[in-house]
């Protein structure tokens, strides 16, 4: 009879057992990631109810591989451009409430008598989330359509970043027992240059491959060149000092920007469903009924500080950032544990030898009881809001709702900042690529030449030929690049010294460059008297030509970053409106809905949910501000503005299971959710919304209205406008920036 590996018995057997323990928890309506850690503890080693696996290295491996797809799947649902956008709010959250979970921990630590190393780490165990539970969980919970949502995945992924960092950090630390400045802060410079050179080169290269390949593609090829390319940078991410979760991370996010990113999301979710349910199910098999026992005490204030302390510092520093009370609130209950990376942290102190080896089964205790709160957490935050906002002063949770509308205003007002930070980016994404240029030849392409047997002047002298002509559009666009807006910018603003510092500090950047490039294959003094010709060369010979060179290599990038052919499909679109609860969620209305034909006048939707239907997508047409004659029709994109409690209550009469959100609405090319500041030169003052005819100027809606502190979503149209009202529209972009 044939041998059955270990590893297809060990599967069996803990899927088998957790396909009957999720379906009892689905029967009790309870988050299936609970039953699979209740499935790894029964079919785990320290357990005797069921007979135990024979191995846990292929139980593992199954479980990196779930690690892989889940962070994976989770790119392909938040893009580069979705990150871009929450990104300062996200990283104020973020880096406070790290630096707040390390305190904390340390502290905790010393006062139950725990040694520095152990407190220390501790602190870092305590300080990463899980962004596994917390994606499941939100799976599981259906509140992907939640306003809060978008902060609190932008907190996880930084927070990820951050843990990349942290352990760099916390290895210095034990192996030379002493802060090592310079090498955090080279981690954090080789972080920031890799994110960026993957970023780029992916967006330049994918979108462009799976356009032309796009007739010769079936699913189970675009399958395969997906998770192919996600494997590909997992070991190239591994080979440059990251994890392999950040590697997968980075790929589905390149990939959600190319004309395949939905069907790939499609083919890619049984992978995902599958392998990270043996990930959570090998961390049930963790638990370690001894330790939970002579511990409990330590783990039950272990959980208590995790739940309370996150909870406390991801709110605290999400109001900081400008998000609302409600929204800081959930963010931070939805957040309170602890996860995958704790056990990577935990691992390096004991493989470092530096902690004592209690450690590892603290972290995973307090990671399960952590994870089976997360949950009841989320679930309950609602509830947490409305009976803070009854106990606490009236004029505590005004000042706090004020200052975010404070804090969103500040921020819609920043013209010139954007243009200068854009400009700033432009220049900074130029030397990366410089960069990693010069990287690639000569860490790839000499030491080819070299193995060839070429003499060694001459592979160098080939070297730098190569990489000079490879860089010298982008030491152009460095030096001397130009965007028209931010010139229009310096105009106004006059030639004032600190812009002659600003341009020739650029020219400093781009010869230091060359510099140092060119320093690496020959003497010193050959390599100022090259530097001296490629300075001549890039800014007075060539340029012209340089320059078309760099336009084609930017418009082609601009291009595959904003297309939006790949819209075709269902994408997912939420733009917040103002400081408040209500934002934008699309649904699919399915071919079976009883209302499918029913005038819009006749449903009154806006009485019964309080919503508005801001557009409707029927195929390659679009229905702007439909009107009440216009009715939904099977497969019908419907995007709707209202709050969470709203959009619930309309997700349940459309008997849609295919809600959908997360990503601005801005990503649909011509419609969006844009302000206009009424002034005293505006037509618009002392007239009605219909006076105004601001729905047929923008072929949209108003959906909200700011005056003096005060909110009105979903006006009426008689309503009278007066100078300064901030004017929320949901219409034609170009066609609303026209008002001003």
């Amino acid at each position: 009879m044939q041998h059955l590996p270990t590893a297809i018995t060990d599967l069996a057997l803990i899927l088998a057992t957790a396909g009957f323990v999720t379906l009892l928890f689905k029967k009790l309506n309870q988050p299936i990631v609970l039953g699979y850690l209740v499935a790894g503890f029964i079919v785990g080693p320290k357990t005797t109810m069921l007979p135990s696996i024979s191995g846990s290295e292929g139980v593992q491996l199954w479980a990196d591989i779930g690690v892989i797809f889940l962070l994976f799947a989770l790119g392909l649902e938040f893009s580069f451009k979705k990150l871009l956008r929450v990104g300062g709010a996200s990283s104020v959250a973020a880096l406070f409430e790290v630096s707040c979970m390390i305190l904390f921990g340390f502290t905790t630590g010393h006062l139950l008598g725990w040694n520095f190393m152990d407190s220390l780490f501790l602190g870092g165990i305590l300080s990463i989330s899980s962004t596994s539970i917390v994606v499941r969980t939100l799976d599981e919970l259906g509140f992907k359509n939640r306003r809060f949502v978008g902060v609190l995945l932008g907190i996880l992924v930084i927070e990820d970043l951050v843990a990349v960092l942290l352990l760099v950090l916390l290895t210095t630390v034990a192996v030379t027992r002493d802060f090592a400045g310079m090498e955090m802060l080279f981690s954090s410079l080789k972080l920031a240059f890799f994110l960026c050179l993957w970023f780029v080169t992916g967006i330049f290269l994918l979108p462009t491959f799976l356009k032309r390949s796009q007739k010769i593609l079936n699913e189970e090829t675009i399958l395969v060149v997906a998770v192919g390319l996600c494997l590909l940078m997992v070991v190239f991410a591994n080979k440059v000092g990251f994890s392999s979760a950040l590697g997968a991370f980075i790929t589905g996010s390149v990939l959600a920007e190319t004309i395949e990113g939905e069907r790939i999301h499609h083919l890619i979710t049984p992978l995902k469903n599958l392998f990270s349910a043996v990930f959570f199910i090998s961390v049930g098999m963790l638990i370690d009924p001894a330790v939970l026992t002579e511990h409990w005490r330590v783990v039950l204030i272990l959980s208590a500080v995790v739940i309370f302390g996150k909870t406390i510092a991801v709110t605290v520093g999400s109001i900081l950032s400008g998000q609302t009370f409600k929204s800081s609130l959930q963010t931070g209950m939805s957040i309170a544990q602890i996860g995958e990376f704790s056990f990577i942290i935990a691992t390096v102190g004991l493989s470092l030898k530096v902690v004592s080896a209690q450690l590892y089964p603290l972290a995973v205790a307090v990671c399960v009881v952590t994870a089976f709160t997360t949950p009841y957490m989320m679930k309950s935050s609602g509830a947490v809001y409305r009976f803070l906002e009854k106990i606490l002063p009236e004029r505590f949770v005004v000042a706090l709702d004020r200052y975010s509308m404070i804090s969103f205003s500040l921020a819609s007002n920043k013209e010139w900042r954007e243009q200068v930070r854009a400009y700033v980016l432009k220049i900074f994404l130029n030397s990366v690529i410089i960069i990693g240029v010069f990287l690639l030849m000569a860490r790839v392409f000499l030491p080819f030449l070299l193995e060839r047997q070429m003499d060694e002047r001459s592979a160098k002298f080939l070297t730098l030929s190569v990489t000079l002509i490879g860089t010298a559009p982008f030491l152009w666009a460095l030096a001397f690049g130009r965007t028209r807006h931010f010139d229009a910018m310096m105009e106004t603003d006059g030639k004032n010294t600190h812009n002659y510092v600003f341009m020739v500090s650029r020219v400093m950047v781009a010869v230091g460059l060359i510099g140092a490039m060119v320093a690496q294959f020959v003497p010193i003094w050959w390599a100022v008297g090259i530097t001296v010709w490629m300075v001549v060369v890039v800014g007075y010979v060539f340029a012209t030509k340089l320059r078309e060179i760099y336009s084609w290599f930017e418009s082609r990038f601009l291009s595959n970053l904003e297309d939006e052919s790949h819209k075709v499909h269902a994408k997912k679109h939420s733009h917040t409106l103002a400081p408040w609860d209500a934002h934008l969620t699309e649904f699919v209305v399915p071919a079976e809905a009883p209302y499918v034909g029913t005038e819009l006048q006749h449903l009154k939707i806006r009485e019964h949910f309080g919503i508005t239907v801001a557009l409707i997508e029927r195929g390659k047409r679009r229905i702007a501000a439909p009107r009440g004659d216009d009715s939904f029709m099977p497969a019908d994109k419907v995007f709707v503005i209202g709050t969470d409690e709203q959009l619930m209550k309309f997700k349940t009469f459309i008997e849609s299971e295919e809600v959908i959100s997360g990503l601005s609405l801005e990503e649909t090319p011509d419609y969006s959710l844009e302000q206009y500041l009424v002034t005293a030169d505006s037509d618009c003052v002392d007239k009605t919304i219909r006076e105004c005819g601001l729905r047929e100027k923008t072929h949209g809606l108003v959906v909200g209205l700011e005056r003096d502190g005060q909110r009105i979503l979903n006006p009426d149209s008689l309503e009278v406008l007066q100078v300064g009202d901030l004017l929320w529209i949901v219409g034609d972009r170009d066609s609303i920036l026209e008002l001003a």
